[in-house]
């Protein structure tokens, strides 16, 4: 029994007739009987009986037309899967990232795959830590995730790429006295009203044990934001100063009331795609990659 075999079968179901099978494909009526007649032997029963005006399958026929057709249908379809896979002009790829990366980096490069690969669906798992995509990643559920690139223990079990290195700026109000400095150190950091930052995150965990390992706990403060975007509103409301990484999109256009002060001395964020192996990724999941990457390190080269 061959595919051939089964693929001939099914169309003289539909067909009822050998000859016109025969003309589809362009060979004799008895080439077309051969390969019902060797199905017949394999699976020992007729499969097909003759009418004065074709041919209709037996019962027996009928079973195997219809597991035959189905399975057919099921091959097409993962034969054309694999086929986009190949290709790059089709499938999907499903991206772990947080709210705030899609917003202030990836938003261009989403566009511009979108136009270059309209077949291609984008899936986004919003999460609310870099711990959290790299859980979902090991699991299976996406194809990348966007994280802040670390060599703890989170990162066991994937590969990183360092797409943008991020430094870090201090948001105030323009009315605060820290708002007439053009530069501030870690140790300034200790004359502010530090916003607390996300909680849970491998970068707001990178920002509150720098500053505690060189014994710089901000003054005590009740505000804290869930992210970046948040920190950000909460210096332009005057409840606190934020240290925010400096995403060209996050800091391009503050509030009028708020100024952006760059600080030195603080270890800059890595920022970057996880996958589980980078060489087994879909044509389709690099060409994404490539394409935030490409925007993102521009953005970033240019800002």
């Amino acid at each position: 029994m061959t595919l051939d075999d089964l693929k001939v079968f099914v169309m003289v179901c539909e067909a009822r007739n050998l000859s016109a099978v025969a003309r589809e494909m362009n060979c004799s009526q008895s080439a077309v009987s051969q390969h019902v007649r060797r199905l017949e032997r394999e699976v020992g029963v007729p499969l097909m009986e003759r009418q004065p005006r074709g041919v209709v399958p037996t019962p027996a026929g009928r079973i195997l037309q219809r597991a035959a057709s189905d399975g057919l249908t099921a091959l097409s379809e993962g034969l054309r899967r694999l086929d986009e896979l190949r290709t790059g002009r089709g499938g999907g790829v499903v991206i772990a990232t947080g709210a705030t990366s899609i917003r202030n980096l990836m938003g261009p490069a989403i566009k511009d795959f979108s136009r270059t690969f309209p077949a291609v669906g984008l899936e986004f798992h919003t999460e609310r830590s870099s711990r959290r995509c790299l859980d979902v990643l090991r699991g299976g559920s996406v194809d990348l995730a966007w994280v802040t690139i670390t060599a703890d223990a989170d990162a066991q079990g994937v590969e990183q790429r360092t797409v943008v290195s991020l430094e870090w700026v201090l948001a105030v109000r323009r009315e605060d006295p820290l708002a007439q400095e053009a530069a501030l150190s870690a140790e300034d950091l200790e004359r502010t009203r530090l916003i607390r930052p996300p909680t849970g995150t491998s970068s707001g965990r990178q920002v509150e044990n720098y500053l505690g390992a060189h014994g710089l706990p901000p003054r005590a403060t009740t505000t804290r934001a869930t992210d970046w975007d948040t920190a950000l509103l909460l210096a332009e409301l005057g409840l606190g100063h934020a240290l925010i990484p400096a995403v060209p999109a996050l800091v391009d256009q503050p509030g009028d009331g708020v100024r952006l002060i760059p600080v030195t001395g603080i270890p800059s964020l890595d920022v970057g795609w996880a996958a589980r192996q980078w060489s087994a990724l879909t044509p389709s999941a690099r060409e994404f990659a490539d394409t935030v990457t490409r925007h993102v390190a521009g953005t970033a080269a240019g800002a």
